[in-house]
């Protein structure tokens, strides 16, 4: 047996005591100069591409497991150097920057919605104040939620990427497949959305049905997305987008002119308009209805947790202040090193600083009440997405059922003091940013502990690296959203902002009762008739929110996943899902990043027309142009099936070990 391989199982109180990899006698390297510069600029690429995925698709991916294999295969693999511990340093302090721009890109772009101006010292702050302040809750929570409920809480992202960086051996080939992936990835979107070699998005009309389209986004991004997250729940996106698109379209295209007090006005009759032109202004409502009752039942459904979270949180809290008792022997001995987090005193004066700054700073417009609405949604929250991603796991946290509720209890009760122009809307979008980032970074550091924990790092230390790298990362994802703004503009075809979209839609039918309430209730009564079918309503809900070209490849990425999965061994099958999402990551890293570096050029005005070795805009395909894209995109999907069954093209991995 390897060693450290128990320290990852479930264990109960009966077992012998947890012993974590390296054990608190051993001291090893943790946070060094190597490792908060290899984990800052992991941090900046994934904060980066996380930020242009969820602008794109309203879906964010995890960066743990991918930021911990290429900090094993460039510290183990090219320096030949670098400790567990070191390694983990960098996974914490990268992962902080994905789950940042997260946080960031489902909020604070519905101000650029609304047509406002943000400076990018504005993005960094909120940034920075919302990152901390998740950093800090978690704190006096580590005991309770990371120790004491080891048996209970798996955190199956952390527990993942603990056994990862314990075999190190294997670091080089798991690198070797991300990086792959993300050449791959970066060299398909550099011909798709540089060049336009072949088409980005066709769509189809159903000709015995009016109004009825169908299409997909030919993009190695949300193809990877579907794998990671599965048949399953990319079915459930799927059939959201279907029931709008093939059936709720169809019905207003033939029977809208009839209803039209029952509809918003439209500049022409609703017959007459194109599909996209109902979704635009007729669906999406219903989806939002549909996303809020969602993450309405996601938390009813968490009430226990909170319950419990709340009060382990207090409890915590004032362990932290109350006396240290000294026994007849003196003072009492100092933890462990395993067990040493950063003092309480630094917890709660660096919230009262975040209230403070938040209070203070001239452009963040949240006053003293809001500044104490972010303190209690923050800590509460906080809470609830820490324990939640502890039990499901961070893909499947409702952050935005969370933040809607943060942003409709601010708004009512703005609302009711009579803060309800733009100013009002502005305060209360920046309340729930600011906590919307904060349970972002939360979930994301109750991975990262419990990594930690089971690997036997530092705690102190790492919660230095998660404000390290909430930082570095706060200081670019400004920058991001500004460059895809100048490039693409928020909202456009390219990024529809569809959580942002959302977020605003929410504050302003709150501020103005301009929101067509008929279609948010219908929505919402889709939603609960689909949770009564035993159904998670929420990426039902995106499905329905969502263009349907974004939910096709998704389900393509989810049935590449349920394909090679279709095997007896449950080793093998593994072994296939692992290198899958592996490969996945990185094309969702290297498509991400190439629409990056193509916006900054677009937005410099450089001319890449001489590096065209062929006619772009499809020109040259004629007529094929929609074969040919299904086809690239079928030879995208074919490498991800190869990569996950045989590890890549130099040879099947499967087949070397049953040798």
């Amino acid at each position: 047996m390897r060693p450290g391989a128990r320290q990852t199982d479930v264990q109960t109180a009966e077992e012998e005591p947890f012993q974590p990899y390296v054990t608190d006698e051993f001291v090893a390297s943790e946070i060094t100069v190597k490792s908060i510069v290899l984990g800052s600029l992991v941090g900046i690429v994934f904060g980066a591409a996380n930020a242009y995925l969820g602008l794109r698709v309203g879906m964010t991916v995890s960066a743990s497991i991918p930021a911990a294999v290429i900090s094993m295969g460039i510290l183990r693999g090219l320096l030949k150097r670098g400790t567990v511990l070191e390694n983990n340093m960098v996974q914490t302090i990268g992962s902080a920057g994905e789950s940042l721009a997260a946080g960031v890109i489902f909020t604070i772009p519905a101000l650029i919605i609304w047509g406002l101006e943000i400076p990018i010292l504005e993005i960094f702050v909120m940034s920075l104040l919302g990152g901390v302040l998740g950093v800090l809750f978690m704190i006096p929570l580590r005991r309770y939620l990371i120790v004491r409920e080891h048996g209970r809480l798996p955190y199956p992202e952390g527990t993942a990427c603990a056994e990862v960086l314990i075999a190190g051996d294997e670091g080089g080939t798991k690198a070797r497949t991300v990086f792959t992936g993300v050449g791959i990835g970066a060299l398909y979107n550099y011909y798709l959305m540089g060049f336009r070699y072949w088409e980005h998005s066709p769509h189809w009309n159903v000709r015995p049905v009016r109004g009825a389209q169908i299409g997909i986004d030919l993009t190695p991004e949300l193809l990877g997305v579907g794998y990671i997250i599965g048949p399953r729940i990319a079915s459930y996106v799927c059939a959201g987008g279907v029931l709008a698109w093939l059936v709720l379209i169809p019905i207003l295209t033939v029977f809208g002119d009839r209803l039209g007090a029952f509809l918003p006005a439209a500049a022409q009759p609703i017959s007459e308009l194109e599909p996209s032109d109902i979704w635009n202004s007729y669906i999406r409502y219903m989806g939002a209805g549909a996303v809020a009752l969602g993450g309405i039942v996601s938390l009813i459904r968490a009430g226990p947790t909170i319950v419990s979270s709340l009060g382990a949180g207090f409890r915590e809290v004032m362990q932290g202040l109350g006396p240290k008792r000294i026994g007849p022997g003196g003072p009492p001995p100092e933890r462990p090193r395993t067990e040493r987090d950063l003092p309480m005193s630094l917890v709660l004066g660096g919230v009262l600083a975040v209230a403070l700054l938040a209070w203070l700073m001239p452009f963040i417009h949240v006053g003293l009440l809001g500044a104490l609405l972010v303190a209690v949604f923050a800590f509460f929250f906080v809470t609830v997405s820490s324990r939640i991603v502890g039990l499901i796991g961070s893909s499947s946290n409702p952050v935005s059922g969370m933040t809607i509720a943060t942003l409709l209890a601010t708004a009512l009760i703005f609302h009711a003091l009579g803060w309800t122009g733009t100013e009002g809307k502005v305060a209360a979008l920046s309340v729930g940013a600011l906590v919307c980032i904060a349970l972002c970074i939360a979930g994301d550091v109750s991975q990262d502990l419990k990594t930690g924990y089971l690997v036997g790092a530092t705690p102190r230390r790492q919660q230095m690296g998660e404000l390290v790298g909430v930082l570095t990362s706060a200081l670019f994802v400004g920058w991001t959203i500004f460059l895809l703004n100048s490039a693409y503009g928020i909202p456009s075809e390219q990024l529809s902002a569809p959580q942002a979209t959302l977020m605003s839609l929410v504050v302003e039918g709150v501020m103005t009762r301009t929101l067509p309430w008929a279609l948010v209730f219908v929505g919402a009564a889709i939603a609960a008739v689909v949770e009564l079918m035993r159904i998670p309503s929420l990426p039902f809900a995106v499905g329905l929110y969502l263009p349907i070209s974004l939910s096709t490849p998704v389900m393509a990425g989810g049935l590449v996943r349920w394909g090679v999965g279709r095997v007896r061994d449950a080793g093998v099958k593994k072994r296939r899902t692992d290198r899958g999402v592996l490969f996945a990551s990185g094309l969702i890293a290297g498509g991400a990043v190439m629409g990056i570096i193509l916006a900054f050029f677009a937005w410099r005005r450089v001319d890449l027309s001489r590096l065209v070795p062929l006619e772009a805009d499809g020109a040259w395909m004629g007529p094929l142009t929609g074969l040919v894209s299904l086809l690239m995109f079928g030879i995208l999907a074919a490498l991800l099936v190869l990569y996950s069954v045989r590890g890549g093209p130099e040879g099947s991995s499967e087949r070397r070990e049953a040798t």
